[in-house]
Order: C-alpha cells, then structure tokens, then sequence
C-alpha cells in the first residue's frame, strides 16, 4: 500500500466523523457560528494560529511564518432547505440542510 493511501486510510474514520457531525448542525451564511468555533478548535488543536476575519465568523489560521504562503479557501454554510433523508446525521437545524456539500468541504479541509 502506498504511504500515501496508508495515510488517507489512517484519517478516514475522522473525516468521516467531522463531516456528519458538520452535516447534522448546518448554519446559514453569516451566523455559522457553532461551525466556525468547531473548525477554529480543530485548526488550533493542530497547532495553527486563528483569528476571525470578515464580520463574525470568517477564519484565516496560518500555521508558521514567512514569506511563502499558501492559501486554502473553504465554504461551510448551508441553505435554507429542509432535509428529507433520514439518518443519524441528518441536519438538526429544521429548514436547513447542507445539501450543497460544504460540510465535505470543510471537513477535508481540516
């Protein structure tokens, strides 16, 4: 196995798990509140450092310093539509739903 295959093996029972736990509270645009405080823990966790940027629940997290950067954008609202699948990780916000695959988004990202 490639180490590279090993290493996406390795983290794919988190993944998973930050994906439906993204997916059962979704957030509209701008009051991503509880989604913005969960990526900033799980971006500090791993040692970058975290500020708010544009209004209330925007991110940037830099891990080191420099003059190389490189940037990765991310999306992590949902929309103001009601869920109809049923599972254990369906949205418990009612009338919003991540159907637009930001909580992938996000949770690949972390």
């Amino acid at each position: 196995m490639s180490a590279t295959l090993q290493s996406a093996k390795q983290m794919q029972e988190d993944l998973v798990s930050m994906r439906r736990h993204l997916h059962a509270h979704p957030e509209l645009n701008f009051v991503e509140h509880q989604t913005s405080k969960f990526a900033a823990d799980k971006l500090t966790a791993l040692g970058f450092s975290v500020r708010s940027v544009g209004g209330e629940t925007g991110l940037v997290a830099d891990l080191g310093s420099g003059h190389n950067t490189v940037a990765i954008r991310c999306d992590m609202d949902a929309l103001p539509i009601a869920e109809l699948n049923r599972s254990v990780f369906t949205s418990k916000n009612p009338g919003v739903m991540h159907a637009c695959g930001h909580d992938a988004h996000l949770a690949v990202v972390l």
